[in-house]
């Protein structure tokens, strides 16, 4: 027997042990960062708001390493999860999307989507099927409930953007009629938009929805959907959410002011 064998060993050993080792894979979470106090996006690109450190905290919560993928569009960040390129996505709930995703028990956030418009033209909208004779506009993925969707879908009147500011743009410009969004985030985006004195927003609930985590069934973070639940129910069962909301807001208040050059 040669007398390095014995050497030979215990450095497989060493190797064996040291891949065992490994620090664990990223988890890759697709933001779009464009619903402030939810999820926004500073000069340096970084990105911010409760979505976000719900996430780092979950996941840290679970030990694992966290990367923030941000993309063009929101549709694109859906359709990489359904197709496993990104582990996570915090999202509403649908059908078509459960078909790919697996979504946490615990829900993050209650949203109230609600209907923006220009008070030049004003909605006369006391439920969904009166938005028939109007133009809309959404952006690229956006759901908001089974209703709304078959809605938009057999009547073919919204017109789909990329991001908030030509949504808004469009609305100030009087090229479509209303825009389905979140109550909140609609109303703090508007805040610092040039034109938004021409925007009010009904009364009317369109919709009321829930932020979950979704996760795609093509991710190993889906064999950990019970831990995730878990995470989430300790994260949410006391004041974290309210102070990462009134966080955000004034932060994102704050950004927006000093691109404004207010003091």
């Amino acid at each position: 027997m040669s007398p390095l064998w014995p050497v030979a060993v215990l450095l497989a050993g060493i190797s064996l042990s040291a891949a065992g080792l490994a620090a664990p894979a990223a988890v890759r979470y697709c933001d779009h960062p464009v619903y402030p106090p939810i999820s926004w996006s500073d000069a340096h690109g970084e990105v911010h708001g409760v979505a976000p450190w719900a996430v780092r905290e979950v996941i840290g919560g679970l030990g694992l390493p966290l990367e923030v993928v941000v993309l063009g569009n929101w549709k694109r960040c859906l359709s990489d999860a359904a197709e496993g390129r990104v582990d996570l996505v915090i999202a509403y709930r649908s059908a078509e999307r459960e078909r790919s995703l697996l979504f946490s028990r615990v829900p993050l956030l209650r949203e109230e989507v609600s209907l923006f418009y220009n008070r030049r033209r004003p909605l006369v909208v006391d439920r969904l099927e009166d938005l028939a004779g109007y133009r809309g506009g959404l952006l690229l993925g956006e759901s908001y409930g089974q209703a709304f969707d078959a809605f938009v879908e057999s009547n073919g009147n919204v017109e789909w953007v990329a991001s908030n500011q030509q949504n808004f743009g469009k609305l100030i410009r009087g090229r479509i009629d209303f825009i389905a969004h979140e109550r909140r985030t609609g109303k703090l985006y508007l805040e610092h938009l040039p034109g938004a004195e021409q925007i009010e927003v009904l009364p009317l609930t369109l919709a009321v929805d829930h932020l979950y985590f979704a996760v795609s069934k093509h991710s190993p973070l889906a064999a950990r959907m019970a831990e995730i639940d878990r995470q989430l129910q300790r994260l949410v069962a006391g004041d974290r959410i309210a102070h990462w909301l009134r966080e955000s807001e004034q932060a994102y208040r704050a950004l927006q002011a000093q691109a404004d050059g207010q003091p």
